[in-house]
């Protein structure tokens, strides 16, 4: 992929953003969507970003590996890897626009619920508690992260409910994405959007992740729960409205 210096730059940008992003600060996600959907388009951004937060991943779990455990991650990998088939299926036969709303309106639903909850504990925690919300969460972020890698905002916002430290919440979904996108890496190289002109662009870019996990696990550490909590939920709900809007 030839980009001229600027674009080059925006694109380090957005790979600065995703390794920040996998720190805690889930919402600068978003600016690595923004830049890399208007520099390669949409499809085409899927597939560059995917190998992106693969790198990312690697570099965040070693960081919080001591914390967290892997008991929640085999609780919702049945239903992810249905929703990734779900989405796999999906990706080529709904557009765009109609696969983007469905998972904007689901991340809204989803932290409505959860602020609610906050509100009003006793009313949600049985249903935050229940096996189907797990299966809801997992085989909807599962067609979310295949179809646009956005299940970042469902999977945080599932651990939220069931009442995870913020050190707990970032080390249970290392273990989650990084197992799952190395799932996703074969299946998205089978459809065409990761390519080896896309492989080396990512690793002209690992730099940008590099010092976006750095930057990243230095801040959290100064941001308290109840603080991380509501940044999680603000940035899902400015997710879905962009997705629906």
């Amino acid at each position: 992929m030839d980009l001229e210096l600027w674009q080059y730059g925006l694109a380090l940008v957005a790979a600065s953003c995703i390794g920040l992003s996998k720190t805690g600060f889930s919402g600068v996600s978003l600016v690595a969507v923004f830049i890399l959907e208007g520099l390669f388009g949409a499809k085409a951004s899927v597939g560059i970003a995917l190998p992106l937060l693969i790198l990312a991943d690697l570099c965040v779990y070693p960081a919080f590996r001591k914390h967290g455990s892997w008991k929640p991650v085999w609780t919702l990998l049945l239903p992810t890897l249905v929703g990734i088939g779900i989405g796999l299926f999906l990706l080529d036969r709904v557009s765009d626009e109609v696969a983007g709303k469905g998972i904007g309106l689901a991340i809204g639903v989803m932290a409505l619920l959860q602020i609610i909850k906050m509100g009003k504990p006793e009313l949600m925690q049985k249903m935050a508690d229940s096996k189907g919300f797990g299966i809801f969460a997992g085989g909807l972020g599962g067609i979310a992260t295949m179809m646009a890698n956005a299940a970042g905002p469902l999977i945080q916002i599932f651990l939220i409910s069931r009442n995870f430290s913020k050190l707990d919440l970032l080390g249970i979904g290392a273990r989650f994405f990084l197992l799952i996108n190395l799932i996703k890496l074969p299946l998205s190289g089978g459809i065409g959007i990761v390519t080896w002109e896309s492989l080396w662009l990512d690793l002209s870019l690992a730099p940008g992740i590099l010092a976006g996990v750095l930057v990243g696990r230095k801040a959290i550490q100064y941001v308290p729960q109840r603080v991380f909590a509501w940044m999680i939920l603000s940035f899902a709900l400015l997710a879905s409205c962009r997705l629906l809007f």
